[in-house]
């Protein structure tokens, strides 16, 4: 089993704030969701490839990824060093998917079983530290945390990280993506270290909009 170890960062990114819990959190929408998980759950692969479907025991066939990492959320928390089990997207993406594919990929678009949905460009997807995780500090992800499967991206805000993972699509045409929210709240990167928290306008306003937020949002998913 492999284990890619976290760089040691003294300072959060620009505009978080460390938190010491790590709570279910995202639209509200979907705070009442409760995942069925069940010992066999598998992927459908829709977009520029044959129609597929990748299973649990397609996935075991590949390396295990143990890796520690910092979760940064849009809203300006951070929670540090979180362990993930699961498997890399490249490696996915490489023995998987990319012989099936039908034509040549932009952005790749992860859908949840919750209807919720984020994308990345194929190029930051396929960094060493994306995942498809099933576990959390060793064990298996509960609803709270994206059961049975979530993306795990630690360079991009949480809102990329999609909990319960069900759909991949892949797009040829980063432009065609339509995004779930209003577009000026979702970016199409969303890096951290750029602090890219939506479009059009410097990612240190959102910080403003987005603060007043987090308490009542964290009340709501306990609830």
């Amino acid at each position: 089993m492999a284990t890619q170890a976290r760089e040691q960062s003294i300072n959060l990114p620009p505009g978080q704030q460390e938190r010491q819990d790590f709570p279910r959190f995202g639209v509200w929408t979907f705070a009442d969701y409760q995942a069925d998980v069940t010992d066999n759950y598998e992927i459908r692969l829709a977009g520029e490839i044959d129609s597929i479907t990748i299973t649990q025991a397609d996935l075991a066939t590949l390396p295990r990824i143990e890796q520690i990492s910092d979760f940064h959320c849009v809203t300006t928390w951070s929670y540090r060093d979180v362990q993930w089990g699961g498997y890399r997207f490249r490696d996915v993406y490489e023995q998987l998917i990319q012989p099936k594919l039908t034509d040549s990929i932009e952005m790749v678009v992860f859908r949840a079983r919750d209807k919720y949905k984020s994308s990345l460009l194929l190029e930051d997807a396929l960094q060493d530290d994306v995942l498809l995780a099933d576990t959390l500090n060793g064990k298996p992800l509960s609803t709270k945390h994206g059961a049975p499967l979530r993306v795990v991206a630690p360079a991009h805000y949480g809102y990329k990280n999609v909990k319960h993972l069900h759909k991949i699509e892949f797009l040829r045409d980063a432009a065609a993506y339509r995004p779930r929210s209003p577009r000026f709240i979702e970016h199409p990167r969303a890096r951290v270290s750029h602090e890219e928290r939506g479009r059009y306008l410097p990612g240190w306003i959102f910080r403003y909009l987005y603060r007043p937020l987090i308490g009542m949002t964290v009340r709501r998913m306990k609830g």
